[in-house]
């Protein structure tokens, strides 16, 4: 193992709940404003994950407010302090882009496992 991996898995982070593509979950993320530091959560479907070791990341969509949300997280990031799954969804593809073009309660739902 190279010098440059072995920096790679000291960063990886294990402390989190295994989830999929389709899973409602929870992300609770910290976020600086200023001096203060506060907890925020985001709640959406997994529509993607993508990448590997260090570099992996996840989508999550919501509908707020009518409008479209997605944000990309990186798995392994600091700033995530805790993934909590509130549904687990049963889906045939590995990308759910096709819930983009959706409207109303369709774009926010997915069989349930």
């Amino acid at each position: 193992m190279n010098v440059i991996e072995k920096i790679q898995q000291e960063q990886l982070r294990n402390d989190l709940v295994p989830f999929k593509v389709g899973d409602t979950i929870n992300v609770h993320t910290r976020i600086k404003e200023g001096e203060r530091e506060r907890i925020q959560v985001f709640s959406g479907i997994v529509i993607n994950r993508q990448g590997r070791g260090i570099a992996s990341t996840f989508t999550v969509r919501r509908v707020s407010y009518g409008e479209g949300v997605e944000r990309v997280f990186p798995l392994n990031s600091p700033f995530i302090q805790k993934i909590e799954v509130e549904r687990q969804g049963k889906v045939h593809r590995a990308k759910l882009y096709y819930l983009r073009k959706r409207i109303g309660k369709t774009a926010t739902k997915v069989q349930e496992a």
